[in-house]
């Protein structure tokens, strides 16, 4: 039976790049992802860190217009931590004057944009249905689920909140943590100010091992990842039934397009999930796939069988 079968219809949302790309890869990337992936919706922004934007902003206008030009829905996503008065500005500014739908990822940007059509982004803690509420309320048209809630509450949230489209987080390194300070440029004897930009080194963050040498975590500048790939391809059938809106792809080094195209074969009874699995392996032979949280077990498990609708 397709994920599709008896419900209504799950949508595809292609999240922010979170690493720094170079620029010219970062343009093309999404100029691939508007002519050749089967996404509804985009999510484009630099939300990790402030100092990467200026390096692809010129090319920010031909990326909306080619998305835009492709029938995609385009959201414009906000910082996930404001620390400067620069960032507060550039918050502001974004929310009051975008003509683009807004996705927010930290709760300051939400007093610009109460009362106005907007989204919520996988940072803002969005645990439960008083929250979900709360928000839908406040103008919040999409939410896309923190990724380390399990079925039973997704359900739960869905049920309670049918005037919101609910997302789910379904693939790519899980965000775990954001901080002030760079991590990376530490690594490297720098300072945050003084970075050089070196988190575009490692195109999907640096791998970090214990001192056992078992692969932990991923680095990327401010932000913490794990170092496993959230991959709910198994149970898309299990998110349709709960009334899920949409499944949330992270983008990753590879053939994004490829990715995009088996789920949303799994999602239109066009491919087998097993299958669909099988082929996500080949196309990323070193990742660690992981769908603990969605099973409430530990986050960097993998069951693969459906999760229980809640």
């Amino acid at each position: 039976m397709s994920a599709a079968a008896g419900t209504r219809r799950v949508d595809l949302t292609l999240g922010p790049v979170l690493f720094n790309w170079e620029p010219a890869a970062w343009r093309d990337f999404y100029f691939r992802i508007a002519d050749e992936a089967p996404v509804d919706t985009v999510a484009v922004g630099e939300i990790v860190c402030s100092k990467r934007l200026p390096l692809y902003a010129e090319h920010l206008p031909a990326v909306l217009d080619r998305l835009a030009s492709a029938g995609k829905t385009v959201l414009l996503s906000s910082l996930i931590l404001v620390t400067l008065d620069r960032e507060q500005r550039q918050m502001a500014d974004l929310a009051r004057s975008s003509a683009v739908l807004v996705e927010a990822n930290d709760v300051s940007c939400l007093a610009h944009l109460a009362g106005r059509p907007h989204a919520i982004g996988p940072f803002v803690n969005v645990y439960n249905e008083a929250t979900a509420r709360f928000l839908a309320g406040r103008g919040a048209r999409r939410i896309c689920l923190p990724p380390e809630l399990p079925a039973t509450s997704i359900g739960a949230i869905v049920a309670a909140v049918p005037e919101a489209r609910i997302e789910v987080f379904a693939f790519g390194r899980v965000p775990l943590a954001i901080s002030a300070r760079c991590i990376h440029a530490r690594l490297h004897g720098l300072t945050k100010d003084t970075c050089r930009f070196v988190c575009g080194e490692d195109e999907d963050g640096l791998a970090v091992d214990t001192l056992d040498g078992e692969p932990f975590l991923a680095v990327n500048g401010v932000q913490t990842l794990s170092c496993s790939v959230a991959n709910l391809v198994e149970s898309l059938d299990a998110l349709a039934g709960m009334g899920v809106a949409s499944c949330r792809l992270s983008p990753q080094s590879g053939d994004m397009v490829a990715v995009a195209r088996l789920f949303r074969a799994v999602l239109d009874g066009g491919a087998a999930p097993a299958a669909a699995r099988d082929e996500l392996t080949r196309l990323f032979p070193a990742a660690r796939f992981a769908d603990g949280f969605l099973h409430a077990t530990p986050g960097a498990a993998y069951r693969g069988a459906p999760a229980p609708a809640g």
